[in-house]
């Protein structure tokens, strides 16, 4: 069992991410619409600071990053602010606009984005499955948000465009800041480039904060307790657990195997949807998120 877990704990890694991913994604949903998907982005960025603070006080005997270069600095900050500020800032208001599941579902472009920046930015390899994968995963999303035409319309969708971009803005923002984590790291701790990672993601969210005047919204965050509750447990599961996670995982194994396994949140979701917001989901829409994963794999495995 032990070897097993030496040999594969990339791919063990990745999967535990995509609970992660489950569960963060449901409770940032839960707690944007209460207090704003911009004040719930800094809180759970400033505790998981706190929170990898301290794991590398205990773990390596330093609170801050130590003992990294210029060039983990300089692409691991610029990752923080292209997959936490732009591309989560994207997501989390996806999530209030379409819910977490369809906004992690429209995330299954994730993976085919991840490859293709990894192919354009550190050389990694792309196939003609990677097309076809690409293109069933497409189909899977369409299944799910196009609905029949209506008159003198081309095209309609069973949820709001603005949400289905916002996601996709999302999705291009984390495959990005995932290949360019991958290039900054190299061999550094993967708590480590997290808080990196969120040092500039924090520093980009006061610089918006200051620039549109909306402090007054993280003052009455911090009054609300149960959405303070929330973002506590999306803070440790996401950027603190998830998110080093995931960082483990690409330094074990490809950016296109981790994204693979990431993206089984979108099935994962499903049962967490309906029991806890009570949606109702239908067949064509589970068909579809399934369709959205198998695309995925192939992308990959073919």
């Amino acid at each position: 069992m032990r070897d097993f877990v030496a040999g594969n704990i990339g791919e063990i890694a990745a999967l535990a991410t995509a609970f992660c991913w489950t569960l963060t994604s449901m409770v940032f949903e839960w707690a944007g619409k209460k207090v704003g998907s911009l004040s719930v982005n800094l809180i759970r960025l400033i505790m998981a600071f706190l929170m990898l603070g301290l794991y590398t006080l205990i773990t390596q005997g330093h609170f801050l990053p130590s003992g990294v270069g210029s060039h983990g600095w300089i692409w691991l900050s610029i990752s923080g602010l292209i997959g936490f500020v732009i591309g989560d800032l994207l997501l989390f208001q996806a999530y209030v606009v379409v819910g977490a599941r369809i906004s992690m579902l429209i995330m299954s472009l994730s993976p085919p984005l991840t490859a293709l920046f990894g192919w354009l930015i550190i050389g990694e390899k792309l196939s003609l499955a990677n097309s076809i994968g690409m293109m069933i995963t497409i189909w899977g999303i369409a299944l799910v948000v196009l609905a029949k035409p209506k008159i003198g319309k081309k095209i309609s969708f069973h949820y709001p465009v603005k949400g289905i971009l916002l996601a996709m803005g999302g999705a291009a923002g984390q495959g990005l800041g995932l290949v360019l984590s991958k290039f900054g790291m190299k061999g550094l701790d993967p708590f480590m480039s997290t808080q990196i990672r969120a040092i500039s993601a924090i520093i980009g969210f006061s610089l918006l904060f200051t620039i549109t005047k909306n402090w007054n919204k993280i003052f009455s965050a911090f009054k609300n307790k149960q959405a303070m509750i929330g973002i506590s447990i999306g803070a440790f599961f996401g950027p603190f657990l998830g998110v080093s996670l995931s960082l483990l995982a690409i330094q074990h194994t490809s950016t296109g195997i981790v994204s693979t396994l990431n993206s089984l949140t979108p099935v994962l979701i499903i049962p967490f949807a309906i029991f806890w917001f009570k949606e109702k989901i239908t067949l064509k829409e589970f068909v579809g998120a399934v369709i959205a994963v198998l695309g995925v794999i192939i992308f990959f495995i073919y």
